[in-house]
């Protein structure tokens, strides 16, 4: 059965259009969709814009040309009517008189035009695809070309070959000065050690080898326990297929491998996570093993041999695996699980992914690159609800389909320039979404209502196709927003000389950033429990983050950091997170507004809870700390950094760059913004929440402590107890108010 994609995306608004499917309710369908999102077209977007004023040094191809990424189907339009334009004056200027135009509307051979002629047409018609976006002609235009006779030799010559589901945003190649930047880009990502040494890459190749035959044993081991023939047990294979960042070829020093198990019928889930398990504790290499059975995706964790491996299991309908088993091929997933599917679908996605860029190599070190800012900068985590290392190569995979002869150093910069201007939630596909008759739901927002609170849709190509970003929230997807235009700017000086590589990659100043966080420490008796109670701990902290805007009607943002921290100094294990406090900006606050969030803490800790291994020494306490507050063991080397010497942007490149984002985009020039001097981020003192104790009594029933947010005047304030040491003072435990 041939394929038949669901929908298909048009670059031109970044929308989707709905196909008709013969299904008698399809009109139902199109209804329950238009009337539960209303998206702008291009044409509100433009229609809201300012008037600009009339100059005498406009320049609207320019104009057109910088904003295409905005109005992609409007530039179309407009660059065919600028085409007219250019058809006219090219044939005032061969001296074709107005009487005889009448004579062109017939249609004639190309032996009837002269040379000059058909070289001035070709000409017309390369300058306006240099000029606009160099997406070819309309079909308006063509239509018009092919009436005059003159579309010489257009039918010789190739057509790009398309990347993705839309032509490419420009098929221009590098500039000398590219060539610069790139081999620049390449030398800084030595330097910041970001690529293995041989021995390394060895050993990772020889733990691997290990591996296998390990679970080829463990296959063979319970084949004969289950009564099959010796043929069968000799015959009996497991395969090792890898994924993530080691497949696609962009790990660094100390990765983890993502690794995935493929056996035959009869070896469930339950052999994987009991029988392997136990193999694998009793292994003198394997250290730190950890199995996480109820996991969306289920996986063993484990160190072998100093190599960190995650380890998942999927057991497809076959009764013998062979060695070469095609993984990409839609019949591994007949008659299997949907956690089999997930597990599957890693392999499956970084195969297409390679599949579907132009130029492996150049995709291969923006997407390290890519990840490399992304975790200085603070959103490389998929867990807090920022994006993960498959939605950092989806998005730049996406890019590298944009603009297919681009190198490093350009798609950077187009890297940050495409996403600025996203109009999230339109979903970002390398390829058309498939739909196959194996059962599995695929994304869908038509049908699923649950897809359509998707705030960030980034869609794998493989079947099933799905929402890899599910987990972004509207608080990150609001930092990663603010983070993609400061990257953006600072891309922008790099291409007028005034910044260099490294500015790009400064650490972002957490810390600095706002007056108020919430401290979530967890305890615990020892380092093996640490590491199980803190995984499930991390999990639940983006529920907080959502429970916490929800709850505040989004009155209150928090800016979850991905970066966990340890205190030397405590005799339990110990690990602490952060999230940053502020106002929503531009939300008026009412005098004696009070945002009561008890009840918030109290369904936080319900759900901390539910860890069914919990053991005795595990903890978990939230306190608030003002930044002043913040403990010392954050710090590099445990020493604050003096405010004075903390340089933030000026407030005029602040208010330049604003002017570049709502007014011309890219084409502005650059000339008069100031020589940045720092890449601290932009800071929130304005918007901060301050402070405030307020004195409050613990019932003796339940003992339930007084969480909550109210207002100061027109700050917002958060209400408890504030600590900085456990050893020191009182602190909340989910809502319960006890001393440590």
């Amino acid at each position: 059965m041939p394929k038949k994609p669901i929908f298909s995306l048009n670059i031109s608004d970044f929308g989707m259009d709905i196909d008709d499917c013969g299904d008698p309710l399809v009109v139902f369908d199109l209804f329950v969709s238009t009337t539960s999102i209303v998206y702008k077209t291009e044409l509100d977007y433009y229609l809201e814009e300012n008037v600009l004023p009339r100059t005498g040094d406009f320049d609207i191809l320019a104009w057109w040309k910088a904003n295409g990424l905005k109005y992609p189907t409007l530039q179309r339009v407009v660059r065919d009517v600028l085409a007219n334009l250019c058809l006219q004056l090219l044939l005032n200027q061969l001296l074709v008189s107005v009487e005889d135009m009448s004579l062109l509307i017939v249609p004639v051979s190309d032996t009837d035009f002269s040379t000059r002629t058909r070289r001035g047409f070709s000409g017309a018609r390369a300058g306006m695809d240099m000029w606009i976006g160099g997406r070819g002609l309309g079909r308006e235009t063509k239509l018009l070309f092919s009436i005059c006779g003159i579309m010489v030799g257009s039918e010789a010559l190739p057509s790009p070959r398309q990347h993705g589901v839309t032509k490419p945003l420009s098929l221009a190649g590098p500039s000398d000065a590219d060539l610069l930047r790139t081999k620049k880009l390449n030398k800084f990502l030595v330097d910041a050690g970001l690529y293995e040494s041989k021995e390394e890459a060895a050993k990772r190749v020889e733990v691997l080898g290990r591996i296998k035959q390990i679970v080829v044993d463990w296959v063979k081991q319970l084949t004969g326990l289950r009564g099959y023939t010796d043929q069968m047990v000799e015959d009996a294979n497991a395969v090792i297929f890898t994924f993530g960042s080691y497949r696609l070829g962009v790990h660094g020093p100390g990765a983890d491998i993502d690794t995935l198990c493929v056996g035959p019928s009869y070896v469930n889930r339950d052999d994987f996570f009991f029988v392997l398990h136990d193999m694998l504790s009793g292994m003198e290499e394997v250290t730190e093993l950890q199995p996480v059975p109820d996991a969306h995706v289920p996986v063993m964790k484990f160190k072998f041999d100093g190599i960190c491996i995650d380890l998942l299991y999927a057991s497809i309908s076959l009764l013998v695996v062979p060695d070469d088993l095609d993984i990409s091929d839609d019949s591994v997933l007949y008659d299997v699980d949907e956690p089999t599917v997930r597990s599957l679908n890693g392999c499956r996605v970084a195969d297409q992914i390679l599949k579907l860029v132009p130029n492996v190599e150049h995709f291969r070190t923006t997407l390290r690159c890519l990840k490399f800012w992304a975790k200085k900068r603070g959103v490389y985590s998929n867990v807090t609800g920022f994006l993960g290392g498959v939605n950092w190569a989806l998005l730049v995979a996406r890019v590298c389909q944009f603009y297919p002869n681009a190198i490093p150093s350009m798609l950077v910069s187009r890297f940050f320039r495409v996403y600025t201007q996203w109009r999230w939630p339109n979903p970002v596909m390398l390829c058309s979404i498939q739909q196959q008759e194996l059962g599995f739901a695929v994304w869908d927002p038509r049908k699923n209502p649950k897809d359509r609170t998707h705030h960030m849709p980034i869609i794998t190509p493989a079947y099933p196709c799905m929402n890899s970003s599910y987990n972004v929230s509207t608080s990150t997807l609001r930092v990663m927003t603010e983070q993609f235009l400061f990257a953006n700017t600072i891309c922008e000086e790099i291409e007028l000389n005034k910044a260099q590589w490294h500015a790009l990659f400064e650490p972002y100043m957490f810390f600095e950033s706002y007056k108020n966080y919430l401290q979530v420490d967890i305890v615990a008796g020892d380092c093996d429990d640490l590491r199980a109670w803190k995984g499930w701990v991390e999990s639940r902290l983006r529920q907080l983050t959502l429970m916490i805007e929800r709850d505040t009607m989004g009155k209150l943002q928090c800016h979850p950091y991905p970066h966990e921290y340890s205190d030397p100094s405590k005799q339990c294990s110990h690990s602490a997170f952060f999230m940053g406090l502020q106002r929503k900006q531009g939300e008026v606050v009412l005098e004696g507004q009070q945002f009561d969030i008890r009840g918030t803490v109290d369904e936080f800790r319900h759900s901390v809870n539910m860890y069914v291994f919990w053991r005795p020494g595990m903890e978990i306490y939230v306190s608030h700390v003002r930044r002043k507050q913040i403990p010392l063991y954050v710090f590099p080397e445990g020493c604050r950094i003096p405010r004075s010497n903390i340089i933030h942007p000026s407030s005029e490149e602040e208010a330049s760059r604003k002017r570049k984002l709502q007014g011309t985009g890219n084409g502005i020039k650059q000339d008069s913004l100031p020589k940045r001097q720092s890449v601290s981020p932009r800071n929130r003192d304005s918007d901060s929440v301050s402070p405030v104790i307020v004195n409050h009594s613990c019932a003796e029933e339940g003992k339930r402590n007084v969480f909550e947010v109210q207002p100061k005047g027109l700050e917002l304030v958060v209400s408890s107890r504030p600590v900085v040491e456990l050893e020191q003072g009182t602190v909340i435990r989910l809502g319960v108010t006890s001393t440590a």
